[in-house]
C-alpha cells in the first residue's frame, strides 16, 4: 500500500497537514478498495501537469474543515500522470476525460454520481460538499 501526501509546501497555507491519500494504480485495485473499504470513499484524479490538482493540494486539501470532512472516510489517488494504459483504463472506467476530478462513493461502494467534482473547489465549499455526499 502506497500512502501519498500532498505537498509539503501546502501544509503551510493552513494549521494542519493535506490529507493522507491511499494510491490506486489499477481498475482491479480500486474495485478492491470500494469492496472493503467499509465507509465513505473519494477517488481523487491528480496529475503532476494539471494546474487545478495543484491549487486543490495547496489551497483546498490541507484546509482544517476539508480534513475533518474528509477524515470520516478514505480518500485515495488516482496518479494519471504518465496516462498509460492503467490510467487510462481508470479514466475510462470512471467516464471522465482527465483531472482534476473528485468521485464520491458510499459505505457500500456505489458512486453517489450526483456528487461528482471536475475542477477546482475552494475549501468551505469543498468540506460542505463532501459532508453532503458522504451523509
Amino acid at each position: 500500500l502506497t500512502v501519498l501526501r500532498s505537498a509539503g509546501a501546502a501544509a503551510q497555507l493552513h494549521d494542519g497537514p493535506a490529507p493522507t491519500f491511499q494510491r490506486v494504480t489499477s481498475v482491479a485495485e480500486l474495485d478492491e478498495r470500494l469492496k472493503s473499504a467499509g465507509k465513505p470513499v473519494m477517488l481523487d484524479f491528480y496529475a503532476d501537469w494539471c494546474v487545478y490538482c495543484k491549487q486543490l493540494e495547496k489551497e483546498t486539501f490541507p484546509d482544517p474543515a476539508v480534513q475533518a470532512a474528509l477524515s470520516v472516510g478514505v480518500v485515495l489517488k488516482a496518479d494519471v500522470t504518465a496516462n498509460d494504459d492503467a490510467d487510462k483504463a481508470l479514466l475510462a472506467r470512471i467516464g471522465i476525460p482527465g483531472p482534476p476530478a473528485m468521485i464520491f462513493y458510499a459505505a457500500d461502494g456505489t458512486e453517489r454520481r450526483g456528487y461528482r467534482l471536475l475542477g477546482f473547489m475552494p475549501p468551505k465549499e469543498f468540506a460542505e460538499h463532501v459532508r453532503a455526499a458522504w451523509r
